[in-house]
């Protein structure tokens, strides 16, 4: 099964390069939309991706236009705070994609109306604004994996120095 993650616009390399490492930790494609705020070669994207940049799966667009046409007839969810739906009541299949906007300004409005059913929301108290969203991805992402069973991931760790009984 996959999952895609998308970033549309990211504006901070530390968020991506946690995201990235999610990605790497689970089997997420990640998919990079352009403009970013950012060159991939941030020693700040780096260290918050760790050593994992060289075990993901990631493909760049120019622009959603692009993004959209090379991806056509996927099945995409929204995540927004503008959202009415709340992402944990949502089934996803296989192959879908998971998009979240620029840190600063969210995905496009004209996007969002344009698709009020695919517009998902982590619940939260109504006076914040938004949580951070290398969280958000890791939220959402852990859910779409939980509903496939966790496909292809170790789902028992193991210790060191004992055995467990």
């Amino acid at each position: 099964m996959t999952l895609n993650i998308v970033l549309v616009e990211p504006q901070i390399p530390q968020n991506t390069g946690n995201i990235s490492r999610t990605c790497a930790v689970t089997g997420a494609r990640l998919h990079l939309v352009r403009p970013l705020g950012f060159e991939v070669t941030d020693k700040n994207l780096k260290r918050a991706g760790l050593d994992y940049w060289d075990k993901l799966d990631v493909t760049y667009y120019d622009g959603l236009a692009d993004f959209f046409e090379k991806t056509r007839g996927g099945k995409y969810f929204y995540f927004t705070t503008k959202g009415r739906n709340i992402y944990s009541e949502v089934l996803y299949p296989d192959g879908c994609y998971i998009v979240f906007g620029r840190e600063d300004a969210g995905l496009p409005e004209d996007l969002l109306h344009e698709n009020p059913d695919s517009c998902l929301r982590l619940p939260m108290r109504p006076t914040l604004r938004s949580l951070n969203l290398s969280n958000s991805v890791a939220i959402a992402a852990y859910e779409v994996l939980r509903q496939w069973n966790f496909p292809g991931l170790e789902t028992e760790g193991r210790l060191t120095k004992f055995e467990w009984e």
